[in-house]
């Protein structure tokens, strides 16, 4: 789970894959893939959501250049730069909770036993792993496989730029 004061995200869909990776080192972080500024601010403000946005037409709105609502421009399309200039304009932790949220759901996993994910898994990932989480809502199983160990040197690259 997200501690209570930890900052949550809404991500414009300009920026997607960098939702992907605040999801991966844990912080709340919604998809707003849907049209319309208004929407998109409606749900930051409702929720309390810091924008995040490469659209710098959404950065002219009075609710943003007055500061009422925080909102991130993030300047390059790089996903690994994204994602650093996020976690430096904002003075975040990369390794705040890693693994915590579902990637497409974003919402908090939950940790399943060898036997509750045996018919659910490739029998090769059964076989080799032990630790498992899986998504209440949409039901992925996530493990520690060679992926995840990628995306943890991802992730420590970060930590050392």
């Amino acid at each position: 789970m997200c501690p209570e004061d930890s900052p949550k995200f809404i991500v414009d869909i300009n920026a997607g894959k960098l939702a992907r990776w605040l999801r991966l080192i844990g912080y709340d972080t919604l998809l707003f893939d849907h049209r319309g500024d208004n929407r998109l601010i409606h749900i930051a403000v409702t929720e309390g959501r810091i924008v995040i946005t490469r659209d710098t037409q959404i950065m002219k709105r009075r609710i943003i250049t007055t500061g009422e609502l925080k909102t991130l421009l993030i300047i390059s399309d790089n996903p690994s730069q994204q994602i650093r200039e996020v976690l430096k304009a904002l003075g975040l932790n990369p390794n705040f909770n890693p693994f915590s949220l579902c990637l497409e759901c974003n919402e908090p996993l939950v940790k399943r036993s060898k036997e509750e994910v045996k018919d659910r898994v490739p029998p090769y990932v059964f076989q080799t792993q032990s630790q498992y989480v899986e998504c209440p809502v949409c039901h992925r199983i996530y493990w520690q496989g060679t992926h995840w160990e990628a995306i943890k040197n991802e992730l420590d690259k970060l930590t050392h730029h």
